[in-house]
């Protein structure tokens, strides 16, 4: 028999400003044991050394993560020119140097490319799987003479907005799921003929989460185990805003949550959109729209 899961049936999302020097399954399992939760979760995996947006789903949050994981997100990263590095950022070993530096606007031109529907290598030292084991174990043992097949990625923007100095371009960029900032910066370092790193990176936002929504790690601690920080949760439903809402009556809502198709009223959604329905305001399910009804996918528990 399963042993039971201990701590709070609390449900929402908590969005954290990560630091720097921490590991996101790190920053969920503070949060879980700050706000004494039974589950919880994050949407999108950020770097140890990157910083910013990192939402932390909370009980029944965590069945619409797949939504804020597919979401757009963006960020803004200082690429260390003149150097590539084992890893593609700061942490690795120099692999190779050039003295070459190029001007601002040739690196303008070269970000061109990188726009749209691309095709990106992830990182050796990545999460990636290959034969069942992740890329960075089997870089880390010294065995990098394996390839990583390139994936897909839409790049919605891409553009320099600082130049501190010759040696380092500081970028923003949008981007759907799967992006890896490092490699465009060593992808654009190699378009450019001098190499390049990730030398900083930050996720100003992921879907509807912001940056200057999140709270510290300090913060977590200051007000763990209280009240407090209750308060700084965000509702489920914020997870479902790149859906359709739909509007059911009591009976509709009782019906989906039992699994069953239930009646929504009209709205602009066509036959066979993904849609989620609410009873006042509050989320039911998420399905697929056919005919006047919510056929559910998802089925949110929520105290009435």
């Amino acid at each position: 028999m399963a042993r039971k899961r201990k701590g709070r049936d609390i449900s929402g999302w908590l969005v954290v400003d990560k630091p720097a020097g921490m590991t996101s399954t790190a920053v969920v399992n503070k949060v879980r044991w700050a706000l004494d939760a039974k589950k919880a979760g994050h949407a999108g995996t950020l770097d140890p050394d990157a910083t910013g947006v990192l939402a932390i789903a909370l009980g029944e949050a965590t069945k619409t993560v797949p939504y804020i994981t597919d979401a757009l997100k963006a960020y803004t990263f200082t690429v260390r020119l003149g150097q590539a590095t084992n890893t593609d950022d700061a942490e690795g070993e120099v692999i190779a140097e050039s003295d070459q530096r190029p001007t601002d606007d040739e690196i303008k031109e070269a970000l061109a490319p990188f726009l749209g529907d691309i095709m990106q290598v992830p990182p050796k030292f990545s999460a990636v799987k290959i034969d069942g084991q992740r890329a960075y174990k089997l870089a880390r043992d010294g065995d990098e003479d394996f390839e990583l097949a390139a994936r897909p990625l839409w790049v919605e923007e891409l553009i320099l907005v600082d130049r501190p100095d010759a040696d380092h371009v500081t970028l923003e960029m949008t981007c759907g799921k799967g992006g890896y900032v490092r490699s465009i910066a060593r992808d654009l370092g190699a378009a450019l003929g001098c190499h390049g790193h990730v030398r900083e990176l930050r996720r100003i936002w992921s879907g509807p989460f912001e940056a200057e929504d999140g709270i510290t790690i300090e913060q977590i601690d200051e007000m763990a185990k209280t009240p407090a920080l209750d308060q700084h949760l965000h509702p489920l439903e914020q997870g479902l805003a790149e859906l359709t809402e739909l509007k059911c009556t009591p009976e509709g809502a009782a019906r989906l949550r039992n699994g069953n198709p239930g009646m929504v009223l009209a709205s602009d959604v066509e036959y066979g959109d993904e849609a989620w329905a609410s009873l006042d305001g509050q989320a039911v399910a998420v399905g697929t729209y056919k005919a006047g009804e919510l056929h559910p996918t998802r089925v949110f528990v929520q105290p009435k």
